[in-house]
């Protein structure tokens, strides 16, 4: 497939919401804890009796729809913003995050960026779509002085923790509280891994 990736302005956002972020979740990380932490955490692959499809854009009250929150909470007019497409229709988007005030993800460095969000489409998965989103996203980075791409994901989902981990991302924290405050994902794990640029 023939990939184009294209910036996209904030008024272009319900057009990036377009593209599915929902997934299925087959499998889990689950975090073996040795000698009370002092000897390391391990993950460990266990198969769902009961899979299931998550959804982060339909999470929580009113959902966690990004054309409705990121605006509203951030100020994202720094922020690259793209879609990738295979041919008319966006196939994926991607978002990064660099230099804004209050983003706790940034860890107040100048010269980190996150991939905020990365999502392809169910038709176009497989095909090189978030390879090259990834790509681009870092690059981006790259060009605003970034040393680091910092991506967040979730123990529920092991294929994006494969991806990442194939594209030369390294895993830098396991948080197994993460996400207490959230009661629809409080049991999941918050993995954070690294691009180095």
């Amino acid at each position: 497939m023939s990939i184009d990736i294209r910036r996209i302005s904030l008024g272009q956002l319900a057009l990036y919401a377009t593209v599915s972020i929902a997934y299925r979740v087959e499998s889990v990380l689950r975090v073996e804890v040795m000698d009370g932490g002092l000897g390391g955490l391990r993950l460990v692959e266990e198969r769902l009796a009961e899979p299931y499809v998550k959804d982060y854009d339909a999470q929580g009250e009113g959902g966690c729809g990004l054309s409705n929150i990121w605006p509203r909470e951030f100020d994202i007019s720094r922020w690259g913003l793209f879609l990738a497409y295979g041919g008319d229709r966006p196939a994926g988007a991607a978002t990064v995050a660099v230099d804004t005030e209050g983003i706790y993800m940034l860890e107040g460095r100048k010269d980190l960026a996150v991939l905020w969000d990365i999502r392809v489409q169910p038709g176009a998965r497989g095909q090189g779509v978030g390879t090259a989103l990834l790509d681009h996203a870092a690059a981006w980075a790259r060009q605003r002085g970034c040393s680091q791409l910092k991506v967040e994901t979730q123990n529920v989902n092991v294929s994006a923790c494969r991806f990442y981990l194939a594209r030369g991302c390294h895993l830098g924290a396991i948080h197994r509280y993460g996400y207490r405050g959230c009661p629809e994902v409080a049991d999941e794990v918050m993995l954070l891994w690294y691009l180095n640029l």
